[in-house]
């Protein structure tokens, strides 16, 4: 999708985004449970950048376990924005957070931030180079060494496993179970407007923007998680 597409398509659902997809919340329960692992050994007043922040479930989880720590929001959607902040208003967190409206392109490139969450967001990114774009931009806000955690669906769409992920993916997703015309119109719109890519190239364009080799932690269904470490020096 082109940015303004994205801004549309996000801005309308924002006020109903989390209802939409509480289905998924135990998927994203052992999302943030791995990934609170794996910043554990994080600064206890260590900055984290939340790309694409949404709703901002990640951040508050990560605030709440994590008291000391600071974050930066950044979404192009001022609904979903809105929504994230009045969260941190509601578990007491908001003084930990700046809030930024716009893509990340347009947050200070300076390298201020020990770790870096960016889930489910690159996938919207239809072009190999602006995905790798995207975390560059990252890499160039993280200090040397800093930390990032990527989530995004993944899968070789041409094997037969990924029509057996597809149709368990739409089922956990659809209340009414996987119908046809749905699980269709998912195939066209997980061919068209959003970006599903074999998970080895996945990891192979976010090591390509300044990051080593990137380490697979998690998958349920079609999701997938990466965890790296910035370069010391970027080219």
């Amino acid at each position: 999708m082109r940015n303004e597409e994205l801004k549309t398509v996000f801005d309308r659902h924002a006020v109903s985004y989390d209802k939409q997809w509480e289905r998924m919340a135990p998927i994203r329960a052992a999302l943030y449970l791995l990934l609170e692992s794996l910043f554990t050994d994080l600064p206890d007043n260590a900055r984290i950048l939340c790309v694409g922040v949404g709703t901002g479930a990640e951040l508050a989880h990560l605030a709440e376990r994590f008291p000391g720590w600071h974050f930066t929001a950044v979404d192009p959607s001022g609904a979903m924005l809105d929504v994230c902040r009045q969260k941190a208003v509601e578990n007491g967190f908001l003084e930990r957070c700046h809030f930024h409206e716009g893509y990340l392109d347009t947050l200070i490139a300076e390298a201020n931030y020990e770790a870096a969450t960016c889930l489910l967001v690159s996938q919207f990114l239809l072009e190999e180079s602006a995905r790798t774009a995207l975390f560059r931009e990252i890499a160039r806000r993280l200090k040397p060494h800093g930390l990032l955690a990527n989530a995004d669906l993944a899968s070789d769409t041409a094997s037969p496993a990924y029509e057996v992920l597809l149709r368990s993916w739409m089922t956990l997703m659809s209340a009414d179970g996987p119908q046809p015309e749905v699980l269709e119109r998912a195939r066209t719109a997980y061919a068209t407007s959003v970006a599903v890519l074999p998970a080895p190239k996945v990891a192979s364009l976010i090591e390509a923007a300044g990051f080593d080799a990137p380490v697979q932690f998690f998958q349920t269904g079609l999701m997938h998680g990466w965890f790296c470490k910035r370069l010391a020096a970027l080219e």
